[in-house]
């Protein structure tokens, strides 16, 4: 079996939340680059837009993610050597910084909203809403990175498993 035909047997085998969380994945990360994009045009209101759809995204393939852990608990990498340890690098990086990032984007984009006046927050001071602003900013430069790095990897992860050396079928 060669490589195209392994990668489609266990891309076709392989449970479907596989396949939904590597592309909810991919559209957070489309989703967060376009959002990095926009703010720095200085197009707020769509950068918020943006930016609340990848959270959405986000919240969408945490749910999915746990659901396919629940039921399948854990596929092993198969292969040995080099490449084992880049696999097991990058997912170790990756889950360590992927608990943060739920955290990290939720008061991230809390500040976001209470600083620019959602629902009762424009009852608020404006020297109190212009400091969420510089809060949300402030976390904004650490959280955009780390939710950036969980969101790639987590497809290059999906990719690594399930695609460029996929588990041995013997």
């Amino acid at each position: 079996m060669n490589l195209f035909e392994s990668s489609l047997f266990v891309a076709t085998s392989a449970h479907p939340l596989v396949h939904l969380n590597a592309a909810l994945n991919t559209l957070a990360t489309v989703l967060l680059i376009a959002g990095l994009v926009l703010i720095k045009q200085g197009r707020r209101q769509a950068h918020g837009r943006t930016m609340i759809a990848a959270f959405v995204v986000s919240c969408l393939f945490l749910i999915s993610y746990l659901t396919y852990h629940y039921t399948v608990l854990h596929v092993k990498f198969t292969h040995e050597g080099t490449i084992r340890t880049i696999y097991y690098t990058i997912l170790l990086s990756h889950i360590a910084l992927a608990v943060v990032v739920p955290f990290l984007a939720t008061a991230t984009l809390v500040f976001a909203l209470l600083g620019t006046g959602f629902r009762g927050a424009a009852e608020l001071p404006e020297a109190t809403r212009l400091r969420l602003l510089t809060r949300h900013r402030s976390l904004a430069r650490w959280t955009l990175p780390i939710w950036l790095y969980v969101s790639v990897t987590g497809v290059v992860v999906y990719a690594m498993l399930y695609h460029l050396w996929p588990p041995t079928s013997e």
